[in-house]
């Protein structure tokens, strides 16, 4: 369904089966058909490179240029709290920011004299190409920079991530074609909960990411240590208010599912997942919010067998995001 065809977001209801609202019929391929475009390279869609070794020389300019911004991404603009992620925490996130260069990087600091490892190697190979100042200190001194609990001896200060413009986020086709996937997360306020959800969305094949510039979690050395360099290969915008972006992407042809337990529809009867979609995952404990969940086509549950009433926020996520991957893959 092209995006000029889609009825407005007025006037909906929920009423399961799998398929949208009120005036609308299932949308095409809601049996299981897919696109192409399960399989993803490097941060361009090609094959990854890898250090091939590693260079014990300590590199003593400052990188002087970057990779330019994605299309549709622009430093945050001043005064506005934007993504964060200045600085990186982790040896995974340390070497996806220089592997993919998307943004400067402006240090890097290692433990002296730990117990080495490839990835540290890496690490090092990747700074002096990029000829970054990498600076040797004691645990002590990186621990004190350090935010999160356990940075691994290495973090790295860079510029603030970017962030993406939501209508490019609505109509900008992933790898191999694949229509957009955008995760948008409802106010979900644990670090370790939302660097995990990216970890997952990235992995999954999601297109975009977004959040609400208020009362949510952004990019802190936690949430980047625990989402493992996904936050470098993510786009992500940052909204306002998130039931007025949930509209304006419903406007532009997206289908919004909302993830909550008392959703009418089961996770794994969804038949909207080959579309262009938005899935919504809400705050810790209390779920969706009312505006939001207003805003969604579908509210979609997980069948749960056990004594417990729900999953942690991060986990349902991982089964959603997944779900619909699995429905994109040739021949679903």
């Amino acid at each position: 369904m092209s995006p000029g065809r889609r009825p407005s977001s007025g006037g909906r209801d929920r009423t399961g089966g799998g398929g949208a609202g009120s005036g609308r019929g299932r949308p095409p391929g809601a049996g299981g058909g897919a696109s192409a475009g399960a399989g993803r390279g490097g941060p361009s869609g090609g094959a990854r490179r890898r250090p091939t070794g590693t260079r014990a020389g300590r590199p003593s300019a400052v990188r002087t240029g970057t990779q330019p911004l994605p299309a549709g991404t622009s430093p945050v603009p001043g005064g506005k709290r934007g993504l964060g992620g200045e600085q990186v925490e982790g040896r995974h996130a340390v070497r996806e920011l220089l592997l993919v260069g998307r943004r400067r990087c402006r240090d890097v600091w290692l433990v002296e004299d730990d117990d080495p490892a490839p990835i540290v190697g890496d690490i090092l190979e990747l700074a002096a190409e990029a000829r970054v100042t990498v600076r040797r200190v004691s645990r002590g001194q990186l621990d004190a920079e350090a935010s999160s609990e356990a940075p691994q001896g290495v973090l790295a200060h860079a510029d603030p991530l970017p962030e993406a413009e939501l209508d490019r986020l609505c109509t900008a086709a992933g790898a191999g074609g694949t229509k957009p996937f955008l995760v948008c997360v409802d106010g979900i306020t644990d670090p370790q909960n939302l660097g995990a959800l990216l970890r997952t969305a990235e992995c999954a094949g999601a297109t975009g990411i977004v959040l609400p510039r208020h009362r949510s979690a952004h990019v802190t050395p936690t949430v980047a240590k625990a989402a493992a360099g996904a936050v470098e290969h993510l786009a992500m915008a940052v909204v306002s208010g998130l039931p007025a972006a949930l509209a304006r992407a419903s406007d532009q042809g997206v289908w919004i599912v909302g993830l909550d337990a008392d959703g009418d529809t089961s996770l794994f009867d969804l038949g909207l997942a080959t579309e262009s979609v938005a899935l919504v995952l809400g705050a810790e404990g209390k779920g969706l919010g009312r505006l939001s969940r207003a805003r969604c086509d579908v509210v979609a549950s997980i069948p749960l067998r056990g004594a417990l009433p729900s999953l942690n926020v991060s986990a349902a996520g991982a089964l959603a995001c997944f779900e619909v991957a699995r429905r994109r893959l040739p021949g679903a």
